[in-house]
């Protein structure tokens, strides 16, 4: 067989993650040309094309599925034969990092991240994606570096550190004509609700405290993003439960005032979570210490 470089794999791991070479060049910080000149000699050395040309990006053949974990296998034995020696420079690092989290974190967290990245570490750039049940498996395969919320299906076989504690708060209109500084229980099972259906958020919480305690909502929107909960809400008469940190944003957006529920909902933990096969990467651990120092207990704050 022709010679084989260890760069090539890294570029094929990557065009297998993101499905694109140009995002792979991104994330490796190489030019998309040398990118595509490594994956068409991976292509000669194995005879084999790889890679296919699809509507969904590029897509990889039956061959490239079964070499997949080979590849993985390789990179990953020598990365935790250099992770440990390899010091991770923010202030000179140029790497692209990938963060699962909830659209919640994206108003709340994101922000503040950003901000602090571009002047102690310009040359890292951030992608994130929203939480779902495929998490648990794209943290494993490298696919993404970081989850952050609340995720407990990852909390077995995970590294996990809490940010934060979390409760909820119930949104409703400033002028609301029959809500005033108080919300009752009376109150609040007649009035009319909207729900968020987002995974990472602590919402089954909610569904489970109020079975449990027999209490009724008239549910009358199912909403699948927060984006627009403090819009809706300013407008209409609904009631919503979200997490406090959001509610303290909400009521900077629009016309809307927090009130506490008039039952007891249980305070769940924000954590963030990776798998152990990068937990001795020099430019992950990096990225968790930030989140923690940004985010974590000591800030005081609970990012509120």
């Amino acid at each position: 067989m022709s010679k084989l470089d260890l760069e090539w794999l890294a570029v094929f791991d990557e065009v297998y993650k993101t499905g694109s070479v140009s995002r792979a060049a991104d994330r490796l910080g190489i030019a998309q040309a040398a990118a595509s000149t490594m994956l068409n000699k991976l292509r000669a050395h194995f005879d084999d094309r790889l890679f296919a040309r699809t509507a969904q990006g590029m897509q990889p053949t039956p061959y490239a599925q079964r070499l997949c974990a080979h590849v993985r296998e390789v990179l990953s034995q020598l990365e935790q034969a250099r992770g440990s020696r390899i010091a991770f420079d923010p202030g000179e690092a140029r790497r692209n990092f990938r963060i699962c989290m909830t659209d919640i974190s994206e108003v709340v967290l994101l922000p503040g991240l950003l901000d602090h990245l571009r002047r102690a570490a310009p040359g890292v750039h951030i992608e994130t994606e929203i939480v779902s049940t495929d998490s648990g498996r794209r943290l494993e395969d490298g696919e993404v570096d970081l989850a952050v919320g609340f995720m407990p299906h990852l909390d077995a076989g995970f590294y996990q550190q809490t940010l934060f504690m979390q409760n909820f708060v119930c949104v409703v209109a400033q002028n609301h004509p029959r809500i005033g500084a108080r919300l009752t229980l009376k109150r609040f099972e007649a009035e009319a609700h909207a729900v968020i259906s987002s995974s990472g958020t602590g919402h089954a919480i909610i569904d489970k405290t109020l079975t449990r305690l027999g209490i009724t909502r008239s549910v009358v929107a199912r909403l699948s993003s927060f984006l627009s909960v403090a819009r809706i809400v300013a407008r209409t008469e609904l009631i919503v439960i979200v997490p406090r940190i959001l509610g303290e944003v909400l009521v900077t957006q629009e016309p809307v005032k927090l009130l506490d529920p008039p039952f007891a909902l249980p305070a769940y933990a924000v954590k963030q979570h990776w798998h152990e096969r990068f937990h001795a990467d020099a430019g992950n651990a990096w990225l968790r210490r930030t989140v923690a120092q940004l985010f974590g207990p000591q800030t005081g704050t609970a990012l509120a």
